[in-house]
């Protein structure tokens, strides 16, 4: 495990399940953002949102991701459809896991051939696009044993889980605390608020905070203005705002 390098205090605005179908919950929020000036966002980008959202055929939304990278944003792999269509689970620990706490962890299953071809055909989509692509983020940041194997052998330079991001292909380990809500229900959005305000106060002095936004997130005037005024506040302590590879160069370099 490796501190970050204490090259100044950062953060990391990274949007989900970015796909035609989440655009116009995300829009108003990207464009509060932008009204704030220069803050670069990650947007990790579905090939395919849940089976019925190629990107394909999105050419408008295309061109929208491609002005973001224009203006110093990140796009990253997250998934292929960000749907768990596996097998019926076998155990009691793998039906919670893929039943109970998510419906979405594509690639808790998935062994290493699998989970390659999937990553392989998400590349090649961001490849045709003329997209430069640096990470992978599996959905619900469930990964099998296949997937890590898997991502040894492809050109990405690294994944994340909840609270740590991994340079490729070695996984080194680097601290960067993530900011997460649960806003499908009020009492979700009520306690979210609660542990993230703790959670913001634990790691205050923390080297980098990362803010992990979802669509739903965005349909909740409370969570939405909870993330706006967070980002504000962040921003006022003198925090950096970095996409993923540009915080991760930092760390190889220092």
């Amino acid at each position: 495990m490796l501190e970050p390098s204490g090259a100044g205090r950062s953060l990391m605005l990274v949007l989900h399940d970015i796909a035609p179908e989440t655009w116009p919950d995300y829009q108003p929020f990207v464009q509060a953002v932008d009204e704030m000036g220069s803050v670069p966002m990650t947007w990790l980008v579905v090939p395919d949102f849940h089976h019925r959202n190629p990107l394909a055929r999105s050419p408008t939304f295309c061109r929208l991701l491609e002005r973001r990278l224009s203006r110093g944003d990140e796009l990253a792999l997250h998934g292929f459809y960000h749907a768990d269509d596996g097998p019926t689970p076998r155990s009691l620990g793998e039906y919670f896991m893929r039943r109970v706490f998510t419906h979405e962890g594509e690639f808790y299953a998935l062994d290493q051939a699998q989970a390659l071809h999937r990553l392989e055909q998400g590349l090649a989509l961001f490849a045709r696009q003329g997209w430069p692509v640096a990470g992978f983020v599996a959905p619900a940041w469930l990964m099998s044993p296949g997937t890590r194997q898997a991502l040894c052998q492809l050109p990405l330079r690294y994944t994340s889980t909840p609270q740590h991001l991994y340079r490729l292909p070695d996984f080194t380990a680097f601290d960067a605390p993530g900011l997460v809500w649960s806003a499908r229900s009020a009492w979700r959005r009520g306690l979210s608020r609660v542990v993230c305000n703790w959670q913001c106060q634990r790691w205050h002095s923390a080297e980098t905070l990362r803010l992990g936004l979802h669509p739903v997130d965005m349909r909740h005037r409370f969570s939405r203005d909870y993330w706006l005024r967070t980002l504000d506040e962040l921003l006022l302590q003198g925090r950096e705002p970095l996409t993923k590879s540009a915080w991760l160069e930092r760390q190889v370099l220092a």
